[in-house]
């Protein structure tokens, strides 16, 4: 059991599937700069599981140079966000079942704290009508460091002095972002770093004190 006066949610792959988007979108991506070559899945995995990959744009820039093509950031997040925009973002799944974030909100405050930009992150909450179960969203521009600094979890703490933080993430940036904040941790999937690992996040109503 664990004991969460706030709960913090990270949103790709914890909210929202995003295999068939913002993965998808940095093999397609990856695949326009080189030329042909681009990653898999698995390979986009392993980028995320060594850490500093948080950012989908610097992983397909640096995707792109492991593949043996220079591409400048500015030029990847162009190239990324015309394809995501236009083709990708309608793609995405939304996780959580009906009625679940409505049993958390009425027991505790809920964020989401993520590395997508602030707007990008309530447009995919107003597509899948879900922004009133949210305090707030704290994304990558609302930040001086992005993940895997703590900042926004720090932010979220100063809001709610003397509260217990729990924050839910899938990737090794979440894990040391809630480490450097103090926060306990819920791998969603297979994490590292995390106190508790659960399949999905339905299985936290189970793991609340």
């Amino acid at each position: 059991m664990v004991k969460a006066d706030v709960i913090v949610f990270d949103m790709d792959g914890v909210l929202v599937d995003v295999r068939a988007s913002y993965r998808d979108c940095i093999i397609a991506t990856v695949a326009q700069i080189t030329g042909g070559p681009t990653v898999t899945h698995e390979q986009i995995q392993e980028y995320k599981n060594r850490g500093g990959f948080n950012n989908d744009w610097l992983l397909t820039q640096t995707a792109a140079k492991d593949l043996g093509t220079q591409v400048s950031y500015e030029e990847a997040v162009q190239l990324f966000n015309e394809l995501f925009y236009e083709t990708y973002m309608q793609r995405e799944k939304w996780i959580p079942s009906a009625g679940f974030l409505q049993r958390l909100a009425d027991r505790a405050p809920l964020y989401i704290f993520t590395g997508r930009q602030n707007e990008e992150a309530r447009i995919t909450l107003r597509r899948f009508a879900a922004t009133q179960y949210f305090t707030d969203v704290i994304g990558d521009e609302d930040v001086a460091h992005a993940k895997p600094a703590p900042d926004g979890l720090l932010d979220i703490q100063d809001r709610h002095p003397g509260k217990q933080l729990l924050y839910l993430g899938d990737t090794v940036d979440d894990a040391r972002s809630a480490e450097a904040a103090g926060v306990p941790f819920v791998g969603v999937g297979s994490e590292s770093g995390a106190s508790v690992v659960i399949t999905d996040i339905h299985e936290l109503e189970n793991l609340l004190s």
